[in-house]
């Protein structure tokens, strides 16, 4: 731990606090500063711990070989990260960029109405301001489609529920959410970290790197402290056990005295105690004298000695330091370590409408009132004697079908007015013939 003078030079205040795994990639930093900033986004702690523990027992290691551990960041409100591009640019530059989804699925309402289900939202994504942002795009009719946005959440989890009108494309009506809402958002990674006093950008190697540096020189001062101590409590036991076995004429100097002083200079004359350790003996209590208590002075003494002899391994051989280390990881690991929350899929790019509409022949009915109809042309049943089939359209009493087509969803549609204007229309954009 490195420690710095307070202003007035009174006292001092650490500069780096020891920690058993990276906090700084486990839970993520954001901040600004005079012409910096950071942003660093949260990992999995399970993950880590594996790439450092392979950083130590493998001090060459590649960045190849870290991400064969660390799969990427992992936000605590999950959701999915689009690509993996963006997180290893920033684990090899110090500087990416990520766009985070919400985790989102489509439930059926009943017969021609479906529903959005979505029960993650993108990191630091307030849940309120988001459905504001809804509820505003759809009043200023940005997306269409939209009955209701309801928010079912509880301390369960959360669940928010957005209501589609009859007969609307669900993948239609999420993609749109995703490109004009915060359900889908860009994280910009900035990995920059204070390294001896300098700001530094840093890709994840480094960051494992200096942990490790760090951690063994942690883990090295608080043996040298401990072993310091411990030898104390030994000197001052090992007096005990010389007063214990010689304990009558010990207490026949202490009782001859007249004053501490001169008790504890005649112990130091007759058994070469040090000072230390006859000032322990006279303040000593007499219940400690008993047999059992003589026992538990002895036991103490051989356990500080057992561990002063642990400390001394653990300063003299690099490879004892670092499976210590290793075995704190390992048990911060198992009491804290948990399963991924945020999942990584293949950014496909910006999603087009085309896209998300199958590709399938479809039957187009135009009424002489000008009304248009689409119907897949594998919903129509077989025409048998006798037999009405499927009704491509239904019409007013008065409007007949004119014309009938049958062309792809994926089709262009060229429509003349009758003031001379062309329009032109994919065939799916044309709704769906009720029966």
């Amino acid at each position: 731990m490195l420690f710095r003078s307070i202003p007035d030079d009174s006292e001092t205040e650490p500069e780096v606090l020891p920690t058993r795994v990276p906090n700084l990639l486990v839970n993520g930093s954001s901040g600004i500063a005079v012409g910096m900033a950071t942003n660093i986004p949260p990992h999995n702690l399970t993950e880590i711990v594996n790439a450092v523990i392979h950083k130590i027992q493998n001090p060459d290691a590649t960045l190849a070989k870290m991400l064969e551990f660390v799969q990427g960041p992992d936000f605590p409100t999950g959701g999915f990260i689009l690509g993996r591009q963006g997180f290893q640019q920033a684990y090899t530059t110090g500087r990416g960029q990520l766009k985070i989804r919400a985790r989102a699925k489509i439930e059926r309402m009943g017969k021609d109405r479906e529903q959005i289900i979505i029960d993650e939202i993108p990191y630091q994504v307030n849940k309120s301001k988001l459905l504001e942002q809804i509820a505003s795009m759809v009043n200023e009719k940005r997306i269409e489609g939209i009955s209701d946005v309801v928010d079912h959440s509880d301390r369960d989890g959360m669940r928010i529920v957005v209501e589609l009108k009859r007969n609307e494309q669900a993948e239609v009506v999420l993609n749109n959410l995703y490109k004009n809402t915060q359900l889908q958002i860009g994280f910009g990674i900035i990995m920059l970290s204070i390294v001896n006093g300098q700001p530094r950008e840093l890709g994840l190697v480094d960051m494992i790197k200096f942990f490790i540096d760090h951690r063994i020189d942690v883990v090295r001062r608080r043996t040298e402290f401990e072993l310091r101590k411990a030898r104390e409590r030994e000197h001052i036991l090992l007096g005990f056990q010389k007063a214990l076995d010689n304990l009558d004429e010990v207490i026949r100097l202490i009782r001859a005295a007249k004053q501490p002083r001169e008790a504890r200079e005649a112990l130091i004359a007759s058994f070469a105690f040090s000072e230390k350790q006859a000032q322990a003996i006279i303040e000593l209590q007499l219940q400690r004298l008993t047999g059992m208590e003589q026992q538990k002075i002895l036991d103490e003494l051989a356990e500080i000695q057992r561990r002063i002899t642990e400390y001394l391994e653990i300063l003299g051989s690099d490879k004892v330091l670092r499976d210590l280390i290793v075995k704190e990881l390992k048990e911060v690991q198992k009491d804290f370590g948990d399963e991924r929350r945020t999942q990584i899929i293949e950014d496909t790019g910006e999603i087009l409408l085309e896209d998300l509409v199958q590709v399938e022949d479809v039957a187009i009915t135009v009424t002489r009132g000008g009304y248009l109809k689409r119907t897949s042309i594998d919903t129509y049943r077989r025409q048998t004697r006798g037999g009405k089939g499927r009704i491509g359209m239904g019409t007013r009493a008065e409007d007949v079908v004119e014309h009938l087509l049958v062309t792809s969803t994926h089709s262009y549609l060229l429509i003349f007015t009758t003031r001379g204007r062309v329009y032109w229309l994919k065939a799916y954009e044309i709704p769906d013939a009720t029966t």
